[in-house]
C-alpha cells in the first residue's frame, strides 16, 4: 500500500468529527463531509459544526488547536469528487442500513480504484452494507469500529468484510496501531462485534439485578465504578453520558440480531427505561436522565426508578464495600467483595458470575480466543480487567464450584479446561529471563502463547521474568535488555520523595557502569503527580526547615545529574506529569511522550 497522503471521513457527527480529529492528530489531512442542511446559507454548515464541536470537546479531541487546520469541511453533494485524492475513506453516518447503502453507492462511483473504504458501524453486519458493491470495492472494504472518544479510548475493532483482501486488513491494522495509537482487535462480522456484545450484556445484567434485588440508582453506581476496576462513571451515570436513546437503540438491535442467543431476553429494555425514553429523559444532552442538577447550586438529584421522580442523591452505605476499597490489590479486593454476605457482595457476585459465563459462552462465536475478548473490554470500556482476567482474579475453580452449586451450567470449554487440570485462563511462561505469557485455548483445550505486541514492553512481565536490579519503596531499577535500564516509579500516585530521588541516583550510577542508556518510565495511572506535598506540609508544620531545604537540594541535584548524565536518559511521561514529575522529564536528554 502507498503512504496515506489524505483521508476522508463521511459524517461529521460525534464519531465522525472525532475520528477526523484523531487522523489530523497523526498529521493526516482529512476531507470531512456531511449533508447539505436545509435553510443554511453555508452548504458545509453540518461539517463545519461537527468540526467546531470536536474543537470544543472536553476532554479535547485535538492534540493542539492547530490540528483542526488539517481538516477540510465539505458536503456530500458538492465534494464527493475530492474522494479521488483520498487513499482511505471512513464512513461514520447514522446507524441506518439504507442511509449507508445510498451514500456508499455514490462513493463507489466517485472513489479511485484501490481506495480503502471502511465503515464505523457498531452493529450493522458488513455483509449487508457490502451487498451491492462491485468486486473491486469488496476487496477494499472492511469495518473499523472506533470507540468514543477515539483520542482517549484505545480500542479499534477491525472487521473483515465478505471479501476483504488480507493485505488491506494488515495495512489498516498496522496504520491504526502505529500512526493512530490504537489497540487493534480483530473481530468477526457478528452482531455488535466483541466489545459492544459483551458490554451490552454487562449493562443489561446490571439492570436485571437492579430490579430483581431492589437497588437504587446510586447504590448500583457506588458498586460498579472504581471499586471494581471500572471507570468512575460506573453504570447509570455512564448511560447519562452516552444517552439512553443510544442504549435503547443498541439493545433493541442486538435483541433482533441474536435470535439463537440463550441469554437473549437479557437485552429487553426495562419498563422504567422505556418510560424515560418516552419522556425524553435521555441523559446529559437533555439535562436529565438517571441524574439531574437542580437549582442555582446545581445539586445532584437521582431518579427513583419506581416513581420516576427525582430526589436528592443519597450516599449508599455498604460496610463490606467501605472496608474493601482500602485493599490496594484489585484481585484481592474483588475476592473480598464477592465473599461478603451483604447486599454489596450479593449484587457483585451475580454480576460477575453472569458476565464471565456469558463471555466464555461467546467463544468461538465472536472470537476464537479469549485474548481478543479481554483486550476489547479493557481498551474499549476502560475496564481494568477483561472478563477472563477477572475470572482468574476471582479464582476459577472456586467460583466454578459456587456456580455449579447454584445450578448454573459452566460453558463446555471451561468445563473441559477444569477437567484437564488447568486452573486459570492465563499463566506465565517465562524462559531464560525472557517474559512470556500463555492463554488457554478453549477450543483446543490447551495453553498457547500470547504473542508479544510489537513495540510494547510490560514492566510487570519483565520484573517477573528477570527480577529487579535494585529497589526501594518508591522505585525500582529494571534491566529491559538491549543495554537499557529503566527507573520505574511505584510510590503512591508516583509522588516524589527521598526514596524515588535516591533511586534516580542509583539508576544513573548503575547505567554508567553496566548499561548503554536509561529510561525513566512506569505503567501506573499517571507518570507522576509531583512532590509528595503531604511530607512537605508535615515538615513545614514541624518547622524542619533544614530537612526540607535538604530534600529540595537533593531533588535539584538529581535533576542536574539526569541532565548531565554521560549516557542518554530518556523520559517517557504520560497522563498527569506535574511539578517535579515535569522537571524530571524536562531534564532528560529526550522525551518520548
Amino acid at each position: 500500500m502507498p503512504p496515506l497522503r489524505r483521508a476522508a471521513v463521511l459524517g461529521a457527527g460525534t464519531m465522525g468529527s472525532r475520528i477526523a480529529a484523531q487522523l489530523a492528530n497523526a498529521g493526516i489531512p482529512v476531507l470531512l463531509l456531511d449533508i447539505v442542511p436545509p435553510n443554511q446559507p453555508n452548504r458545509n454548515a453540518a461539517a463545519v459544526g461537527g468540526l467546531d464541536n470536536a474543537a470544543k470537546q472536553k476532554p479535547g479531541a485535538f492534540y493542539t488547536p492547530a490540528g483542526a487546520a488539517l481538516i477540510q469541511p465539505g458536503n456530500f453533494e458538492d465534494h464527493l469528487g475530492g474522494l479521488r485524492d483520498c487513499q482511505w475513506i471512513i464512513e461514520a453516518v447514522a446507524e441506518n442500513l439504507e442511509i449507508k447503502r445510498s451514500l456508499l453507492a455514490k462513493v463507489e462511483a466517485a472513489r479511485a480504484p484501490g481506495t480503502i473504504l471502511s465503515t464505523n458501524t457498531s452493529g450493522i453486519p458488513l455483509r449487508l452494507i457490502a451487498e451491492n458493491f462491485g468486486e473491486e470495492l469488496k476487496r477494499h472494504f472492511l469495518g473499523t469500529h472506533f470507540f468514543n472518544p477515539p483520542r482517549y479510548l484505545h480500542l479499534v475493532e477491525v472487521i473483515p468484510g465478505p471479501a476483504t483482501a488480507p493485505e488491506i486488513l494488515a495495512w489498516v491494522s498496522e496504520f491504526c496501531d502505529v500512526r493512530l495509537g490504537k489497540g487493534v482487535v480483530p473481530c468477526k462480522d457478528t452482531p455488535n462485534f466483541i466489545a459492544n456484545r459483551i458490554g451490552s450484556f454487562f449493562g443489561a445484567t446490571v439492570h436485571k439485578y437492579t430490579l430483581e434485588d431492589d437497588y437504587t440508582i446510586e447504590e448500583v453506581d457506588a458498586l460498579t465504578g472504581s471499586l471494581i476496576g471500572l471507570p468512575n462513571s460506573a453504570s447509570y451515570r455512564l448511560m447519562d453520558i452516552v444517552g439512553l436513546d443510544v442504549w435503547g437503540h443498541v439493545t433493541r438491535n442486538l435483541y433482533d440480531a441474536v435470535p439463537t442467543d440463550p441469554w437473549r431476553e437479557r437485552f429487553v429494555l426495562p419498563e422504567f427505561m422505556v418510560r424515560m425514553i418516552e419522556r425524553g429523559w435521555l441523559g446529559d444532552k437533555r439535562g436529565q436522565g438517571f441524574y439531574q442538577r437542580v437549582g442555582k447550586q446545581k445539586e445532584i438529584h437521582a431518579l427513583d426508578r419506581k416513581t420516576l421522580e427525582y430526589r436528592p442523591a443519597q450516599k449508599p452505605r455498604f460496610p463490606a464495600a467501605e472496608a474493601a476499597k482500602n485493599i490496594e490489590d484489585l484481585g484481592e479486593r474483588l475476592r473480598t467483595l464477592i465473599a461478603a454476605p451483604d447486599r454489596a457482595g450479593s449484587f457483585l457476585w451475580k454480576l460477575f458470575r453472569d458476565h464471565v459465563v456469558y463471555s466464555a459462552s461467546m467463544v468461538p462465536e465472536i472470537s476464537g480466543r479469549i485474548v481478543e475478548i479481554d483486550r476489547a473490554m479493557k481498551w474499549g470500556y476502560a475496564n481494568k480487567l477483561g472478563p477472563f482476567e477477572l475470572w482468574d482474579s476471582l479464582g476459577v475453580p472456586e467460583t466454578a464450584k459456587r456456580m455449579e452449586k447454584e445450578g448454573l451450567a459452566l460453558p463446555a470449554g471451561v468445563a473441559r479446561m477444569l477437567a484437564s487440570g488447568a486452573t486459570s485462563f492465563y499463566r506465565a511462561a517465562d524462559a531464560d529471563g525472557r517474559p512470556g505469557n500463555q492463554h488457554f485455548d478453549l477450543l483446543a483445550n490447551t495453553y498457547r502463547e500470547v504473542e508479544p505486541r510489537r513495540g510494547v514492553t510490560v514492566l510487570a512481565n519483565v520484573k517477573r521474568a528477570r527480577g529487579v536490579v535494585k529497589q526501594n519503596a518508591g522505585a525500582s531499577l529494571i534491566d529491559l535488555g538491549d543495554g537499557v535500564l529503566c527507573v520505574e516509579f511505584h510510590s503512591k500516585m508516583n509522588s516524589i520523595g527521598d526514596d524515588l530521588v535516591a533511586m534516580l541516583h542509583a539508576g544513573l550510577e548503575e547505567t554508567s557502569r553496566n548499561f548503554q542508556a536509561m529510561i525513566v518510565a512506569n505503567q501506573g495511572e499517571n507518570f507522576s503527580v509531583g512532590a509528595n506535598l503531604m511530607l512537605v506540609l508535615l515538615a513545614a508544620q514541624e518547622g524542619e526547615w533544614d530537612e526540607l531545604n535538604g530534600a529540595i537540594h537533593r531533588f535539584q541535584q538529581a535533576n542536574l545529574a539526569l541532565k548531565y548524565a554521560p549516557k542518554p536518559v530518556v523520559a517517557a511521561p504520560f497522563g498527569m506529569t506535574l511539578g517535579g514529575g515535569c522537571e524530571i522529564a524536562l531534564h532528560a536528554a529526550h522525551v518520548q511522550a
